[in-house]
């Protein structure tokens, strides 16, 4: 059969050129890649004889577990399109998903039954549930469900599947800060080489040139073993997956629901992990928490990297990890769930504001829009929006105006905007700002919360925190701050004005805080600005100046 760029041929050429080596492990449950590659043909099977066909969409609905990527391999074989559900969502979101994805089946946690069955009757093209154990006792009866390990039991484990194609769809469905969240339509190769680095990650040859590249990209010796600390559901994670599987790495995932410092170097220090995926400063907090309360607890050395994407990694929190790991690089990884990855800093950004900075290229620059003209690649020194050309989606499921809003034409290429705000510096790299669409226009000042939200992190005292702007009479929007802090100390906002002006301009110094509890985030560790707004808007947890 001829080999593409499809993710379950990469994928099978991974498995036969190392079958014994140790592929996925997840709390208890282990496998290699031959144990990986036979299960995912099993359940594949079983899916066909089900009446999964090529194109159809297969929802998976389940915490991080072994499981999720069989489901997503299986669906890949017969050209079938997995779909992330988000296990947050409550019966409307779980309805739509179920109704804007138009899936015909689902791979499920059991504990899920009773919100498929409140909402499964809405959804009259979704047949077959596939239950997956997870120490619930829910009644597959309720939704006419088959037992996970009993499809694996009745499919065949050969690998006769029909000719796959470069073109066959990954669809990501984003989690997005507002609205409702849609389908990014992905062709494997696209995908493969813009979110996963055409397996270039690990090799000094860099990107595949053929599919058959990818054995000798698969690392040498045992391989690099890799943990992602976010849920599967989340992009970020995902495409983590599949960059470690496709290099011949041992992928772990965080059998846990929520990411908890000592649990997680608990990991690292069993399976000796080389590499820590992690979505921002939610995630880091935990885990630099846990080591400075208990130093000298575990053994770290094979750690050689922590690399962030997927949200604001703040440069506070990357020293510290460089004076935990001085030996260890630190990444953050700038992308989206339509642009792929976008680029790479490793702390070398500018002094002068930003959250980092890449290089430009003819994939990579900055769009200046203007009304009333066409679009055009910014010159030296000039703002926009961040973009990207060559390996892109298709756009999004079933929502042509929105496709046709992010994707635009200039000098004859497509371009994808990323709505992140971005500067051409005069030595040609870019520096990354923040989402357009959170801008505060503060006085005729632009004010990224991102910029601000990092300046914050660098006080002692504050944990986390988000920045909004609140309607002011003078100002227009004022810079507006939720923070939660350590220890219930008490924070003065004039205080924490002085500490942080050595870090930002005085305009962008917050004129509000709010302290909460907590900041709330997604599983994932995105931000949530419409709660910070809605808490900011109730006057709680003022701080008085």
């Amino acid at each position: 059969m001829k080999r593409t760029f499809n993710i379950a041929d990469l994928f099978e050429l991974v498995a036969d050129a190392m079958p014994e080596r140790e592929a996925l492990v997840c709390g208890e449950a282990r496998a290699t890649f031959s144990e990986l590659e036979e299960r995912a043909n099993r359940l594949a099977h079983f899916l066909n004889d089900q009446g999964v066909e090529a194109g159809d969409h297969v929802g998976l609905y389940m915490y991080n577990c072994n499981e999720y990527l069989e489901g997503m391999l299986a669906c890949f074989k017969i050209r079938a399109v997995p779909i992330n559900v988000n296990y947050r969502y409550v019966d409307a979101e779980l309805l739509y998903i179920f109704d804007d994805a138009d899936m015909v089946a689902c791979i499920h946690g059991r504990e899920f039954i009773p919100a498929i069955e409140s909402v499964s009757r809405s959804a009259p093209d979704l047949k077959l549930f596939i239950s997956v154990d997870d120490g619930s006792d829910f009644e597959l009866a309720g939704i006419g469900a088959r037992e996970y390990e009993a499809a694996i039991r009745e499919g065949r484990p050969g690998r006769d599947f029909e000719e796959r194609s470069d073109d066959d769809l990954f669809i990501l469905y984003t989690g997005g800060t507002t609205g409702m969240p849609k389908g990014v339509m992905w062709p494997h190769k696209s995908v493969f080489f813009a979110g996963m680095g055409g397996g270039g990650h690990f090799h000094p040859d860099g990107p595949c040139s053929e599919p058959e590249d990818i054995v000798s990209r698969a690392t040498g010796g045992t391989g690099l073993s890799g943990i992602a600390l976010a849920p599967l559901m989340h992009g970020a994670c995902w495409w983590y997956a599949c960059i470690q599987l496709l290099a011949g790495n041992k992928l772990v995932l965080n059998p846990n629901r929520s990411v908890k410092g000592e649990q997680v170097w608990d990991i690292v220090e069993q399976e000796k992990i080389n590499t820590i995926s992690i979505v921002g400063d939610a995630m880091a907090i935990p885990l630099l928490d846990a080591l400075k309360e208990n130093p000298g607890r575990w053994d770290l050395s094979s750690v050689l990297n922590v690399g962030s994407g997927g949200a604001v990694f703040s440069d506070s929190k990357q020293q510290e990890f460089k004076q935990i790991f001085p030996n260890v690089l630190i990444t953050n990884v700038f992308g989206s769930s339509e642009s792929g990855q976008m680029g790479m800093d490793s702390g070398q950004r500018k002094a002068e504001a930003g959250l980092g900075n890449v290089v430009r290229s003819q994939f990579m620059d900055v769009i200046v829009e203007e009304e009333g003209r066409s679009p055009r690649r910014a010159q030296l020194g000039e703002m926009g929006i961040f973009a990207r050309s060559g390996h892109l989606p298709l756009g999004y499921y079933g929502d042509p105006e929105k496709t046709a809003r992010t994707m635009i034409q200039v000098d004859g290429k497509t371009w994808l905007m990323t709505g992140d705000v971005a500067r051409l510096e005069e030595d040609e790299s870019i520096t990354v700002f923040g989402r357009g669409s959170n801008c505060i226009n503060s006085g005729g000042e632009k004010v990224f919360p991102e910029e601000v939200e990092q300046a914050l992190k660098a006080h002692p005292d504050i944990v986390d925190c988000l920045v909004v702007g609140m309607p002011d009479e003078r100002w227009g929007s004022k810079v507006t701050a939720v923070v939660s802090v350590r220890n219930d100390k008490k924070i003065v906002l004039d205080e924490v004005q002085q500490e942080i002006r050595g870090h930002i301009a005085g305009y962008k110094l917050p004129r509000e805080l709010h302290v909460a509890a907590e900041i709330e985030r997604s599983p994932s560790g995105k931000p949530d600005y419409q709660w910070a707004q809605a808490y900011a808007a109730s006057r709680r947890g003022l701080v008085e100046e």
